[in-house]
């Protein structure tokens, strides 16, 4: 296990803490604005150090923890969770989220008029 003393990347950091599954997502997430450090939008280079809140949204919640241990390299998840510590506001329950409509197996490919009722029902 790498630990370092100092400071690493916050996607790296993301990353090697499992909060993403890859680093390049954990990049992506930096750069569309949906991690924040210390309150303040950061891009993947920005430098994280134990102590700074962490804020990350994810699809339906937003995770905030604090670095309580800086890594650079993905670790198991028993050992990333000891990284962090979780101040997360609980997740919403299934019922809460937008339902996806599904279609019946086998029922083929979309039509025209099936995708513009899937648009009306999402609100697009």
């Amino acid at each position: 296990m790498a630990e370092d003393e100092g400071s690493v990347r916050v996607d790296s950091w993301i990353w090697s803490v499992r909060l993403a599954k890859t680093r390049s997502s954990a990049a992506a997430a930096c750069r569309a604005g949906h991690v924040r450090v210390n309150g303040e939008r950061v891009k993947p280079a920005h430098a994280v150090r134990a102590g700074d809140e962490v804020r990350v949204r994810q699809p339906g919640w937003e995770r905030v923890v604090v670095v309580s241990r800086v890594i650079r390299k993905r670790v198991g998840a028993a050992v990333a969770v000891e990284c962090f510590v979780d101040n997360s506001p609980p997740r919403p329950p299934r019922e809460l989220l937008p339902a996806l409509p599904q279609r019946d197996r086998g029922a083929g490919r979309p039509t025209k008029r099936d995708r513009r009722e899937m648009d009306r029902l999402r609100g697009t």
